[in-house]
């Protein structure tokens, strides 16, 4: 080995021992007639000190090193003078006899500390160098961790991790797939897998009843902060098991990982209806560390004089306690906030609940005072309080509602750092109506299956027919969905058949699957979470980017590698493709 420690273990203990460290210089500082040296490794920082004094040529070959130089520096451990108590080695300092460079550097183009004066896309072009910084370390460290401890729970369990392709079929159902042309089979395509979805199913056929994958997913779809076109779940499915079964099993993980992770005790998960979450929040991923729950006030507020709320689907509002004290300035600001292209709201009404139980408000010409105590009572708003009002058609203002709801969260303090609720979300609609294509989409995927005692709808109302589904919800976070599966080939194909595929159809993309029921299949049920979601969510971090060793920007593009790029006409050739200007 080139080195007998490493930059971080050396301590108090290790006075007067002979030592050797390599590593990247960080900085270096020159008092008087002494050199310290920063050196840094994966593990810390220990300072090196020459002193001109006691060797002077070796001074002068310290003076030359540069930032970012790999260097191994030779002497003795001394206790350190002034102590450092930031870093672990803080109360030593190595008095060096010897220094050989192992490898110069060209200057950074950023600075490799904490806070770097590097912007995005500079530290995603140099990748490399990113990595050498503490907080992007520790959060490949952290997520490393939780890959352990993820593996230690399932394991324990039961359950056995086992590969799956990544060379697969394309199918037409969810987001685009990421195509890889066949050299060997001219004009054919494999896909990359969004999702280890149908041979988990198979591998329960198989009698594996206890699946589980840490494993690599792709998705060609437009990116966000929390999206990336390869992404990382933890795929699980097990056999011979009903919904609450799943619910409890990983129910238990997610309280282990608290607990070894973050140190923190999960009593239980909430759960809450598809329904209930929208009605209530305007979301099926609610965020419900604070209220403000929704009031739908159509009996209180429509067939009066105000022609808005009388020509809307739905009227609702949310109570923002303690705020009735907000400035006409604040309230108009919140009003162009709804009014944003990005959540497309007509306008906002809000009543303010004062101190002497009168009431003040935006369309107070429409309604006598009567009235608007009338709707505070059914908010449950009290003096003091400030109350904001939606309409429109009801999906839309449930989800205009819900971004301002957000916003008032955030505003009051009320999404805090280190707080965290857990929250199953369940009854999900089995399908959605598209009314572009004129035809039912899979809510979540097609092999979702329905609820038994909706079995009957799936000829005659399909629409109304709920699934056998959930997802696990952290902080207004979607960090897992799954279901409890179709195991029977009539079954599927009638939900083939509801999604609009034909028998050919389904028979060429999901064939396999089809004739693989025929041999025994066990109801099954499975789930799968967004390993990089739970990694930024359990890091109050708003981007998974962050946890991503080599992650692509927003347009899907990896600055360091300039990829995606072009292929060299021999390449196309071979494989049988050709571009036309």
């Amino acid at each position: 080995m080139l080195r007998t420690h490493t930059c971080e273990e050396l301590n108090i203990s290790n006075v007067n021992q002979k030592v050797t460290l390599c590593g990247w210089l960080q900085k270096n500082r020159k008092l008087g007639g002494m050199l310290f040296v920063d050196l840094r490794d994966r593990y810390g920082i220990t300072q090196l000190v020459f002193n001109n004094e006691r060797n002077s040529e070796l001074c002068e070959i310290a003076e030359s090193l540069g930032r970012e130089w790999v260097i191994q520096a030779t002497g003795t451990v001394a206790e350190r003078y002034s102590k450092n108590k930031n870093i672990t080695t803080g109360d030593i300092e190595i008095i060096v006899d010897a220094v050989t460079v192992l490898n110069r550097s060209e200057i950074p183009p950023f600075t490799i500390e904490d806070e770097s004066d590097g912007g995005d896309e500079l530290r995603l072009k140099y990748r490399y160098l990113d990595l050498r910084r503490n907080p992007v370390k520790n959060n490949l460290i952290f997520r490393h961790n939780l890959s352990i401890e993820i593996r230690n729970y399932m394991n324990g369990i039961g359950f056995l991790e086992i590969e799956t392709p990544f060379l697969i079929k394309s199918t037409p159902e969810g987001a685009r797939d990421f195509l890889v042309p066949s050299r060997m089979n001219p004009c054919e395509f494999y896909a990359l897998p969004q999702s280890p979805q149908t041979f988990k199913q198979l591998l329960m056929i198989s009698g594996y009843d206890r699946y589980f994958q840490i494993v690599r997913c792709f998705r060609d779809e437009d990116l966000r902060a929390d999206r990336q076109p390869e992404f990382t779940q933890i795929d699980c499915e097990m056999s011979f098991v009903e919904q609450e079964d799943i619910l409890q099993t990983f129910e238990g993980l997610i309280k282990h990982i608290f607990h070894k992770v973050k140190g923190i005790d999960i009593e239980s998960i909430s759960r809450i209806t598809f329904e209930d979450a929208m009605r209530l929040y305007g979301s099926d991923k609610p965020d419900t560390r604070f209220g403000m729950s929704f009031v739908e006030l159509n009996d209180k507020l429509q067939h009066r004089a105000f022609s808005v709320f009388n020509n809307s689907e739905l009227v609702v509002g949310f109570v923002a306690k303690g705020c009735a004290h907000y400035s006409r300035k604040q309230l108009d600001a919140f009003t162009d906030f709804v009014k944003r292209p990005q959540i497309g709201a007509g306008g906002l009404v809000y009543i303010i609940c004062n101190e002497d139980s009168t009431f003040k408000s935006s369309v107070e010409k429409f309604y006598s005072q009567e009235d608007l105590a009338s709707v505070a009572e059914k908010c449950n708003a009290f003096a003091g309080d400030l109350i904001l009002i939606m309409s429109g058609e009801t999906k839309k203002v449930r989800k205009q509602l819900c971004e301002l709801r957000l916003e008032m969260g955030k505003q009051l303090g009320l999404c805090r750092a280190g707080e965290y609720k857990p929250l199953w979300v369940i009854d999900f609609p089995l399908l959605e109506w598209d009314d572009e294509t004129q035809r039912f989409y899979a809510k979540h995927h097609p092999f979702t299956a329905p609820k038994p005692e909706h079995l009957a709808l799936m000829d005659t109302r399909p629409g109304a027919v709920l699934a056998n589904a959930y997802d696990l919800v952290i902080n207004g976070t979607e960090i897992g969905g799954g279901s409890i599966r179709i195991y029977s080939k009539e079954l599927q194909q009638k939900m083939f058949s509801v999604l609009g595929l034909s028998t050919e159809e389904a028979h060429n993309q999901f064939g396999f699957l089809m004739n693989a029921f025929q041999y025994g299949c066990p109801p099954h049920g499975g789930i799968a979470f967004g390993f990089d979601r739970l990694c930024a969510i359990l890091n109050d971090s708003d981007s998974i980017r962050d946890f991503i060793a080599f992650p692509k920007n927003n347009s899907g593009r990896d600055p360091m590698l300039d990829a995606p790029a072009t292929i060299n006409p021999a390449q196309l050739k071979e494989l049988g493709i050709s571009f036309k200007n």
